[in-house]
């Protein structure tokens, strides 16, 4: 079951932004980071389908927390019997947490009026974070060594919806110089849902005998699938009747301000504070704790490897996820960000700036943080470079954008986490990777 829903989920793609435009003034989509940001051009359009294209995989982990290198120079896995437990386990954290990102402009259009600047897009959004215990790869690695392990808090979360934003940036130095206010209102269509928390998950594990007592959940939200069970009744897999759409609708807001204030400029915003109403659920579960007893494996502590493999076709009985029938409508908040930034322009060369953006994305078990030291210089109006380096929940990175924009025509590339060596020594400390791209024709 655990494998079907991961499956679901990372075919979908938590919700990717180009953080490296944020302090470009020549970057057109820096308002869907905060809704106040506006443009002095009179406006703009996007090529369809490519106005804005940004695909991001976040993880907390990498190649090397599975890959050791052994003093022969032999690459091994760290199940590998010469690959002690102590190294094994000390290059994980207690949470293994891996997430898919893509967002995509359809059509973006920007113009002048209502005394301000306004954005109408419409946006194709995906997003899945995945959660795993430490536990888990310790009870892979070291067997019937110990003899009890916990391996729930198991968590995935993934969406697949489309919004239609309207925006609007205000001006307001008449009343306050210096501050200037935004908001976006987007009505979302909900596509797909997919919710799976293994809450409890405790084995006790012996040498001709083991327990698991297990307590979980499964809520998937798409119209045309249903759930597989074996002869038992168990939930083993899904399947598709023909999928169809929409399957929910919702609204969110943003709401954002800056403040200039000398040769600084203050921002806030918080982004996503809505909800999707999902209209067809189907739900499996355990129904509270279920233990499961067997003697059908003899757990070889010599040859685990083994024994684990059957332990796994016995999944279906392990969790005991049976089918609880269609949910009904089921309203699930998006995951809510917030930015807050400080931007110092050299008073001497004030095409040169310094910003400062944390990124906080407030969603419960998948929460994360992210802060993000930019140098920004647009040499000539219609070329705007960023450097970054970052630090925060997914480890440190380094990020750029060059944003190419004459007259009438824009393009820009960026990415936020840089890509290791590829060599066939090198084993990366992480798998983030972050690719940004856009062509737009402002006016």
């Amino acid at each position: 079951m655990l494998c079907v829903a991961l499956t679901v989920a990372t075919a979908a793609g938590a919700n990717a932004q180009n953080r490296s435009g944020y302090f470009l003034d020549n970057y057109i989509y820096n308002y869907q980071m905060n809704p106040a940001m506006g443009r002095d051009g009179k406006g703009e359009v996007s090529f369809p389908g490519l106005g804005s294209l940004n695909f991001g995989i976040s993880s907390n982990f990498g190649l090397n927390t599975f890959v050791h290198k052994l003093d022969d120079g032999r690459m091994v896995t760290f199940m590998h019997p010469d690959v002690s437990a102590s190294d094994a386990m000390g290059r994980f954290g207690n949470h293994l947490r891996l997430g898919f990102d893509l967002r995509e402009n359809i059509l973006n259009v920007g113009f002048r009026a209502l005394g301000g600047y306004n954005h109408i897009s419409i946006n194709a959004v995906a997003g899945s974070q995945v959660r795993l215990p430490k536990s888990l790869f310790s009870f892979m690695k070291e067997g019937i060594s110990n003899r009890t392990y916990d391996i729930g808090r198991v968590d995935l979360h993934a969406d697949a919806y489309a919004e239609i934003a309207l925006n609007h940036s205000h001006d307001t130095s008449k009343i306050l110089p210096g501050l200037r206010v935004g908001g976006s209102f987007k009505f979302l269509v909900g596509i797909a849902n997919v919710d799976l928390n293994m809450n409890k998950a405790d084995l006790e594990l012996g040498t001709d005998a083991w327990r698991a007592t297990t307590d979980g959940i499964a809520k998937v939200s798409l119209k045309g699938l249903d759930w597989t069970l074996n002869d038992d009744g168990q939930v083993n897999g899904v399947e598709a009747d023909g999928f169809s759409a929409p399957n929910g609708y919702g609204m969110a807001i943003d709401l954002g301000a800056t403040y200039e204030w000398n040769d600084f400029t203050f921002a806030l915003a918080f982004n996503d504070l809505g909800f999707i109403n999902w209209q067809y659920t189907i739900s499996a579960g355990t129904n509270g704790e279920h233990t499961f007893d067997t003697n059908n494996y003899i757990l070889d502590p010599n040859d685990f490897d083994a024994s684990f493999d059957r332990m796994k076709d016995d999944a279906t009985d392990l969790y005991d996820l049976r089918p609880e029938g269609e949910a009904g409508n089921r309203v699930r908040a998006l995951g809510a960000t917030m930015n807050a930034s400080v931007e110092y322009a050299l008073p001497m060369y004030k095409k040169l700036t310094f910003g400062l953006l944390n990124t906080t994305h407030m969603a419960h078990r998948f929460a994360w943080t992210d802060f993000r030291l930019s140098a920004n210089i647009i040499p000539v109006k219609c070329i705007g470079i960023n450097v970054n380096y970052g630090i925060g929940t997914f480890g440190s990175h380094f990020g750029w954008m060059l944003n190419i924009a004459p007259k009438g025509f824009n393009l820009y590339f960026g990415m936020e986490h840089m890509l290791g060596t590829l060599s066939k020594q090198y084993i990366p400390k992480n798998l983030n990777t972050q690719l940004s791209m856009g062509l737009n024709f402002p006016f």
